[in-house]
């Protein structure tokens, strides 16, 4: 009688280790080498990097329809700006205290809804969305500045150094996001990360299995949030001035495309989806007319050839094997 043997199988063996060298060195130099126009486009790059890590938590690990994370992002970028206006608080601890909104606000919203699934969440999220976004119009408690939105006075200082040029946020994104990038690794190995995989790949055995599924999908919303909402002070110090006409629902959507398009639960498909969202289209500014013509087409080459997305994220899978032993 043969013996089962367990081995664990790793889909995927990308060459990323021999490539990351070359690509810090040449992400290290292009601001030195390229103009301000391209460095700036770089920097929003950067910023939609943030922002889709941040989604996908909610969307890649959990499996949960989130299309309405701008609210987030705008709930940081306005902390931000307030804050800085009314008291001028440093933005380096208006940042953690955006990011803290943020995360509180994901919480609460998500809350009440968070036994919802599929469409109905969708559906949901879209709403919240749109009443932030109004909410921001309407000016509440004259806070928000209506339609005009707010001036933000302040800018990131490193030892007095003012951080204002296209090459310093360079820097300063790319490093937040290799700090992002790092912990969400780690949270991926760990138990927590394990128990989103379950929640997404099917909740009723992950309970079955003892794992609270709510606290599960809550707290990936409440850091999701967190991580959106400190990526709204980078975007509130870059812009300096900050509109609700940055958080509609159709920058939610690109959000939610670039996750999809470089493959659920896929950070470095992430990068290259959102270079592809951001940056192309600043390649093809000459024919911007057929920009959504091409967009278009690109999309529908995606789900015909590669519907896993362009980095698809490494599923750990468990293959019973038969041992040579009798």
């Amino acid at each position: 009688m043969g013996v089962l043997k367990l081995k664990r199988m790793n889909p995927d063996q990308p060459a990323v280790k021999w490539l990351a060298p070359a690509i810090i060195l040449a992400a290290a130099v292009l601001p030195f080498r390229a103009s301000d126009y391209w460095v700036d486009v770089c920097v929003f790059w950067g910023i939609n990097v943030l922002l889709g890590l941040s989604l996908n938590i909610i969307v890649g690990e959990v499996g949960l329809f989130n299309m309405g994370h701008m609210a987030f992002f705008a709930i940081g970028a306005y902390t931000t700006a307030i804050l800085s206006a009314r008291y001028g608080i440093s933005l380096w601890i208006l940042m953690v205290a955006s990011g803290l909104t943020a995360a509180g606000a994901g919480y609460i919203l998500t809350a009440p809804i968070i036994h919802l699934r599929g469409d109905y969440l969708l559906m949901v999220t879209i709403g919240l969305n749109e009443m932030i976004r109004i909410s921001l119009i309407n000016n509440p408690f004259e806070l928000t500045g209506g339609p005009n939105g707010l001036i933000v006075l302040d800018q990131f200082r490193f030892f007095g150094y003012v951080i204002q040029k296209p090459r310093d946020f360079y820097f300063l994104v790319w490093s937040l996001v290799a700090i992002v990038l790092f912990a969400l690794s780690r949270l991926q190995h760990s138990r927590i990360g394990r128990a989103w995989n379950y929640v997404r790949e099917d909740p009723i055995a992950a309970e079955a299995t003892g794992i609270d599924t709510r606290w599960a999908k809550l707290l990936a919303f409440t850091l999701g949030a967190g991580i959106a909402g400190a990526a709204g002070t980078v975007f509130a110090a870059k812009m300096m001035v900050i509109s609700p006409d940055s958080f509609t629902f159709m920058e939610s959507v690109t959000l939610f495309a670039i996750v999809i398009l470089g493959g659920m639960g896929s950070m470095p498909g992430v990068i290259l989806a959102s270079g592809a969202m951001i940056v192309l289209p600043e390649l093809l500014r000459n024919f911007a007319q057929y920009r959504m013509l091409f967009f278009g087409l690109a999309m529908v080459l995606m789900m015909i050839f590669r519907p896993q997305g362009l980095w698809p994220s490494k599923r750990w899978t468990t293959k019973l094997k038969a041992g040579e032993g009798e």
